[in-house]
C-alpha cells in the first residue's frame, strides 16, 4: 500500500513532516479542493501547500474561509455534482463543534467527504516544538474531536503517528466514498503535523467497485412487476447516484410506471415535467397501488407504521437500511441491493411479455393524473398572476423562476421550508443534476450553493430561500467566499416576515390556546429585521427589494445578467404568505 519515495517539495531537508503527509495524502485520494476555515493546527499544511506552489508540484486547490458552516457546506455541494470526497479542514474540537450541523447534513445528502481537525497530545511538556498554550487552556475536550464526531460521521477515528497519517486519511476517503456514501472523520494532532516524515506516500485512490443484485434476484422482481396491474415507483435519492436519473427515466418508460417524488425528495430524480411523473403525494397509492418499487427511499411511509393496504413492496436501493437513521420502516417484502442506476438498467432490460390491458389502463390513468396535475398548475399561476394585493403570491415567484431559467441550464439550491413544495412543483426541473434540496437544518443554504457552483461553473446557479433560513446563514463570510473566489450566485429569498412552519405548528398544537385568543405569537415574527438584501451591499454585490408583481420579472431578469456577468445577486421578495 506504501511505497518509500521522498515527498516533493520537503525545503533543504531530507524528510517532510506531517504536513506533507497530510497534502500528500489527499492528493493521492484525489481531492480537487481542501475548504479550509482556518485554525492554529494548519500550519504545517499551508507550509506545504506554499513549498508546493512555489515548486509547481501539483496538491489540491486551497479555499481559504471564515466560517465552519460554509467549508462543510461548500464541499456538500460540490460532492452533490462530482460524487468524490474533498478535504474538509476545522479547528480543534470548537471548529468542529461549529461544523457540526453541516457534517451532519453531508451525511443525510449522502456526500463523501474528509474532515480533518486537531488536538494536542502534549501541551507543551513533551520534546518538539511547543504546539501552544490555548490547547491546554480552551481547545481540547474529553476523549478527543474524533469522540465527538462520531454520532454525525460515517467514521470517526484518531491518527496515531505520522508514518500512517497519509494511509489513514486515503482509508477515510475510501469509506466515505463507499455506501452509503457521508462524511469520514479524521482526528489529527497537531504534534503529528510536525513531526518528522519519512516520505513514505499513499496509494491513489481508486473509485468504488459496484455491486450487482444477481440475474435470478433481478429475474424475480421483473416477475413481481409483470403480473403488478397497478404499480408506483417512489424515491428520494435516485438522482443522487452517477447515471441515477437517466436509469430510472429508463426503466419507468420500459414499464410504463408512474414516479412518485414524495416531500422528503433531496434532489431531482425524474422529470417533473414527463408524463409519468405522479407529483409528491403517495397518499393516493396506499390503498390502490398493488407494487410499491422505494427507490433509494429512506423513508417512504409517515407515520411509519403507516403501511399500504394491499400492496407488495420492493425496495431497490445499495444500503437499504440507513445505519444513521434512528428510526426507519420499509415494509420490505423483497430486497435488490447494489448499484441503483445499474438495477435499474437490468430491469429495464427485462421489460418483456407485458400485459398490455394492465399497461393501457395505468397509460389512461397516469394520462388523467398528468392532465389534472398541469391544469391544475396552471390555474394556480394564473391565480397568482391575477393577484393585486400588496406583496407577490410565491407561486408567481417559482412560476417567474422557471420562465427566466428555462433553456439556461440553471441549478435550483432550495432552503425552503414552507414553500419548498410551491418551489419544486412549479419550477418543474427536468435534467439530472439541477434540484438539490439542503438538509440536516437551516443555515448552509448559501454555502451548498457556493460548493455546487464551484463544481458547475458554466451553469447558472440560484438558491431559493426562505427569510427565516437566510438568517441562520453565516452570510458575511458566505458572500466573503463568493466574492473572493469568483461564484456569482442567485439568491433569491422567500420573504413573508415569519418563521411560518413555527407559528403552523403552534396553531395546529393549540387552535384554541392563550396564543390564538391574544394574538401573541412568541417566537415567529422577523418583521423587525431589516432589508436582507443590504448586507449585500459592502460586497458590491446586486441588490433587489420587490414587493409589487410589475417588478418581480425585470428584477430578476436583472439580477440574473449581473450574475452572467459575474456578480452575485439578492433578490429580497416579499411574499404574501
Amino acid at each position: 500500500m506504501t511505497d518509500t519515495q521522498k515527498t516533493p517539495g520537503a525545503d533543504n531537508a531530507d524528510h517532510g513532516d506531517g504536513g506533507d503527509a497530510f497534502v500528500s495524502a489527499f492528493q493521492a485520494a484525489g481531492a480537487d479542493y481542501l475548504f479550509c476555515s482556518s485554525g492554529s493546527e494548519w500550519a504545517p499544511v499551508w507550509e506545504s501547500l506554499a513549498r508546493r506552489h512555489r515548486d509547481g508540484l501539483p496538491c489540491p486547490r486551497y479555499l481559504d474561509l471564515t466560517h465552519e458552516t460554509v467549508a462543510v457546506g461548500m464541499a456538500t455541494g460540490y460532492g452533490l455534482v462530482r460524487r468524490r470526497p474533498q478535504g474538509v479542514l476545522l479547528h480543534a474540537a470548537p471548529g468542529l463543534l461549529q461544523g457540526s450541523m453541516a457534517v451532519h447534513g453531508a451525511m443525510l445528502a449522502g456526500v463523501p467527504m474528509v474532515v480533518a481537525s486537531s488536538e494536542s497530545t502534549t501541551y507543551g511538556d513533551g520534546p518538539g516544538q511547543d504546539p501552544g498554550g490555548q490547547w491546554y487552556r480552551n481547545l481540547s475536550i474529553v476523549g478527543g474531536p474524533h469522540g465527538i464526531a462520531q454520532p454525525f460521521t460515517k467514521w470517526s477515528n484518531e491518527a496515531a503517528g505520522v508514518h500512517t497519517l497519509p494511509t489513514m486519511i486515503t482509508r477515510a476517503a475510501e469509506l466515505s466514498w463507499r455506501a452509503p456514501a457521508g462524511p469520514a472523520y479524521l482526528n489529527i494532532p497537531l504534534e503529528i503535523l510536525l513531526e518528522e516524515w519519512d516520505g513514505r506516500e499513499a496509494k491513489p485512490v481508486v473509485p468504488p467497485g459496484s455491486t450487482h443484485s444477481s440475474p435470478e434476484e433481478a429475474d424475480s422482481v421483473a416477475q413481481l412487476i409483470r403480473e403488478a396491474r397497478n404499480p408506483v415507483i417512489v424515491t428520494e435519492t435516485s438522482g443522487r447516484e452517477a447515471g441515477g436519473f437517466e436509469a430510472l427515466v429508463a426503466f419507468a418508460e420500459a414499464w410504463h410506471i408512474p414516479v412518485v417524488e414524495p416531500d422528503s425528495a433531496v434532489c431531482g430524480n425524474f422529470p417533473r415535467t414527463h408524463p409519468l411523473h405522479a407529483g409528491s403525494d403517495i397518499g393516493p397509492w396506499m390503498d390502490e397501488a398493488d407494487l410499491i418499487l422505494l427507490v433509494n427511499c429512506r423513508a417512504p411511509f409517515y407515520p411509519p407504521s403507516r403501511r399500504p393496504s394491499k400492496a407488495r413492496i420492493v425496495v431497490i436501493d445499495e444500503v437499504p437500511q440507513r445505519p444513521h437513521v434512528v428510526y426507519q420502516v420499509l415494509f420490505a417484502d423483497a430486497y435488490l441491493e447494489g448499484n441503483v442506476a445499474n438495477t435499474l438498467r437490468q430491469l429495464a432490460k427485462r421489460a418483456k411479455d407485458l400485459d398490455e390491458t394492465a399497461v393501457a389502463e395505468r397509460r389512461t390513468a397516469q394520462e388523467a393524473r398528468s392532465d389534472a396535475e398541469r391544469t391544475a398548475v396552471t390555474t394556480a399561476e394564473t391565480k397568482a398572476e391575477q393577484h393585486q394585493t400588496e406583496g407577490i403570491d410565491p407561486v408567481l415567484l417559482a412560476a417567474t423562476l422557471r420562465e427566466l431559467l428555462d433553456g439556461r441550464d440553471g441549478i435550483v439550491v432550495d432552503e425552503t421550508i414552507t414553500h419548498s413544495r410551491i418551489v419544486k412543483r412549479h419550477l418543474r426541473t427536468d435534467v439530472p443534476d439541477s434540484y438539490f434540496y439542503v438538509q440536516g437544518g437551516l443555515g448552509q443554504g448559501i454555502a451548498v450553493a457556493l460548493g455546487v457552483k464551484l463544481a458547475a461553473r458554466e451553469r447558472p446557479v440560484v438558491l431559493t430561500i426562505g427569510d427565516g433560513a437566510f438568517t441562520y446563514n453565516p452570510v458575511i463570510p458566505s458572500y466573503d467566499a463568493s466574492k473572493a473566489y469568483e461564484l456569482p450566485l442567485l439568491i433569491v429569498v422567500f420573504n413573508n416576515r415569519v418563521y411560518k412552519s413555527m407559528n403552523l405548528n403552534h396553531r395546529r398544537f393549540y387552535p384554541e390556546g392563550a396564543a390564538a385568543e391574544t394574538g401573541e405569537w412568541l417566537g415567529t415574527d422577523l418583521r423587525r429585521l431589516p432589508r436582507l438584501a443590504a448586507f449585500a451591499e459592502p460586497f458590491g454585490m446586486h441588490t433587489e427589494t420587490v414587493d409589487v408583481p410589475d417588478a418581480l420579472a425585470p428584477a430578476l431578469e436583472r439580477a440574473l445578467k449581473a450574475v452572467s456577468e459575474g456578480t452575485t445577486a439578492v433578490v429580497d421578495v416579499l411574499v404574501t404568505r
